[in-house]
C-alpha cells in the first residue's frame, strides 16, 4: 500500500524521537556551526581591485627651464652649506608602486649629504630623495637668495 504524501500525520512516528547522536564524532560547537552558513565570496579580492582602480594618482610635473635653474641654484646653496646640515622643506614626487603616477609629498628636514653621482639628497632622519623628483626647495636658507 502506498502512503498518501498529503496526509497531515505522515511524520507522527518519528516526530517525538530524540535527535540522533554520533558515537564516534563529538558534536560541533555552535560557534563553528554558524561559520558554515557564512556567505560565499566568489569574487575574492574583486572589491579591493575596484578600490585600487578608483584610487587617484598625480602625474609627475615637468618643470620649465627657468624653474629648473632656480631649483639648481637652491641645491647649490644647500650643497655649499652641507656641513651645517641646513633645514629645508622639500616638495617631491613619490611614484606609486601599484600603478602609473604617484603623489607629491612635502617634507621638512635637515640635509645631511648629497650624492652627486646618484643625484640623491639624504636627510638626517635617513630619508633619501632623488633630486630629479624634487619640484621645490624652501626654507630660511633661501630668504636672501634673489632668484627671478
Amino acid at each position: 500500500m502506498q502512503k498518501n504524501i498529503d496526509h497531515p500525520h505522515r511524520y507522527d512516528d518519528i516526530i517525538d524521537l530524540p535527535r540522533p547522536v554520533s558515537k564516534t564524532h563529538p558534536p560541533m560547537p555552535v560557534s563553528d556551526r554558524a561559520a558554515q552558513f557564512s556567505p560565499f565570496a566568489a569574487l575574492t579580492g574583486h572589491e579591493a581591485a575596484i578600490r585600487e582602480t578608483a584610487r587617484l594618482t598625480d602625474r609627475k610635473i615637468e618643470l620649465d627651464e627657468n624653474s629648473k635653474e632656480i631649483l639648481n641654484e637652491k641645491l647649490l646653496l644647500v650643497i655649499s652649506r652641507i656641513k651645517e646640515q641646513p633645514e629645508v622643506t622639500l616638495t617631491y614626487f613619490v611614484p606609486d608602486s601599484k600603478k602609473g603616477g604617484g603623489s607629491y609629498v612635502v617634507k621638512n628636514g635637515r640635509v645631511k649629504k648629497f650624492d652627486d653621482y646618484g643625484g640623491v639628497l639624504t636627510l638626517t632622519d635617513g630619508t633619501n630623495i632623488p633630486f630629479d623628483d624634487v619640484i621645490d626647495l624652501a626654507g630660511n636658507l633661501f630668504r636672501f637668495l634673489e632668484l627671478s
